[in-house]
């Protein structure tokens, strides 16, 4: 994803496997070292801290209920699967497999999305149409050339259900929800019946952030009317663009409810392995550090630690001095941040020049912690340290801001930049817009806080 799945193309998909809960169903009108990194998978409890759930009682994925209630909800129907390696279920199994082998259910097709099937493609790169050698399935791809970004009549031929498992990462940038909707609305335009199998979403529940979605900059990686950050699930989020009218026309949408999970539980806390999304989301806490420094890759000068572990938790440029910089950050007093001065070179080749002198970012309070302001924050420190506005030598150099506008999913951030409002009032004027998409998304939750 551009970053889409992200941001920019060389940041990945940004820019690259519970008690019982009912079925809910709408009618149509209705990337550090890496023993540093590995423990960084604790970290990401991006909402209140609660009581974690216990070995008796794991999070299950909607893949699980759906197997655990018999496949009642597929059963007697053809059916295609959009889907990556994040559709496991405990154990490792894929949800292609288990449907696969479902009793009563006829698994006739396979969708991927950006990234593909394999979720191993780079960020932008479109991805043919395939063949699954396991099962000899078509692999229907929906960010193939073309470009294809929804089903089209023929890959939804004499199917009577399309069923989404994919791991989301939170962030609306990140294509995979802008795959979602489509794909919804191809399904309500040629009677085929949407069925979501729901999944965590790893930023928790609770968190919304940043700034919203101005119709005029609706793109695939701005799709729907959310902030940044959103909190909600796959199947929630499905259940908005339903009951919204987001999508038209609409399909008959059930969500198999995940078991056990709760809106504050960070990843960690879900006992559930984590399983990259794309190339550039490796571990659980990614996702976090992908919003915290991923615009940042729109404006451009810094190196975000993209193509290694690392991903979006480095910052910096061999003109920056990384103690000064550290300690410039570190003074913002930022809650749930600790920011450690770093200096490598980026490709281990002395000889290449990409020498990355900056920061590491650490979280320290991930509950606590702002998320899309730290990329503003970040600007201002490069400031003034190093002297360099980095976004208006962007402008000076002819800077398309296409990009970074749709992103952002407004003009607004862009203008504030360029008259010199602060981190800190780039930040409150998004307060009015998270409060009313709070109220807004309240009826459509399924979770617990």
């Amino acid at each position: 994803m551009r970053p889409r799945g992200g941001i920019p193309a060389a940041a990945g998909a940004f820019p690259f496997a519970r008690r019982r809960a009912a079925t809910h169903t709408a009618a149509v009108p209705a990337v550090l070292s890496r023993r540093r990194a590995l423990a960084a998978l604790g970290l990401l409890a991006l909402s209140r801290r609660l009581p974690a759930a216990t070995p008796a009682a794991p999070v299950r994925v909607g893949a699980e209920v759906l197997a655990e209630e018999g496949f009642a909800a597929l059963r007697g129907k053809r059916v295609g699967l959009l889907t990556n390696p994040t559709g496991v279920v405990r154990g490792g199994r894929s949800t292609i497999a288990l449907l696969h082998g479902a009793p009563g259910v006829q698994l006739a097709a396979l969708f991927g999305a950006e990234h593909g099937l394999d979720a191993r493609a780079k960020a932008g790169v479109e991805v043919p149409d395939s063949r699954h050698a396991p099962t000899g399935l078509p692999v229907w791809s929906l960010y193939g050339p073309g470009p294809t970004r929804r089903p089209t009549a023929r890959m939804l031929a004499g199917l009577d259900a399309l069923v989404y498992d994919i791991q989301d990462t939170g962030c609306r940038s990140y294509t995979y929800i802008s795959t979602l909707g489509l794909a919804m609305e191809a399904c309500g335009a040629h009677g085929v019946d949407f069925v979501v199998l729901d999944r965590p979403n790893p930023l928790g529940g609770v968190r919304v952030e940043g700034p919203g979605l101005e119709p005029k900059f609706k793109s695939f990686v701005g799709q729907w009317p959310v902030p940044y950050v959103y909190g909600l699930t796959p199947g929630e989020l499905a259940r908005m663009l339903h009951g919204e009218a987001w999508i038209r026309p609409r399909p008959r949408l059930t969500v198999i409810p995940l078991r056990g999970w709760r809106r504050g539980l960070g990843w960690a806390e879900t006992g559930l392995p984590w399983v990259p999304t794309s190339p550039n989301v490796p571990l659980a806490d990614t996702p976090a550090h992908l919003v915290a420094t991923g615009m940042l890759g729109e404006i451009g000068g810094l190196n975000l630690g993209t193509g290694t572990p690392d991903a979006f938790r480095l910052v910096g440029a061999a003109w920056l001095n990384p103690a000064k910089f550290a300690a410039r950050l570190n003074a913002r007093g930022l809650p749930g941040w600790r920011f450690e001065p770093v200096e490598m070179d980026f490709n281990r080749n002395p000889a290449d020049g990409r020498e990355l002198r900056g920061v590491r970012l650490h979280l320290t309070d991930p509950a606590r912690a702002p998320l899309t302001a730290v990329n503003f924050h970040v600007l201002e420190a490069v400031k003034a340290v190093a002297g360099r506005d980095l976004f208006q030598l962007a402008v000076k150099r002819g800077k398309s801001w296409a990009m970074f506008d749709k992103v952002n999913g407004t003009d607004a951030t862009r203008k504030a930049l360029q008259a010199g409002r602060s981190a800190t009032a780039i930040a409150a004027s998004w307060q009015a817009g998270e409060q009313a998409f709070r109220e807004r998304r309240a009826k459509y939750l399924l979770y617990p806080a």
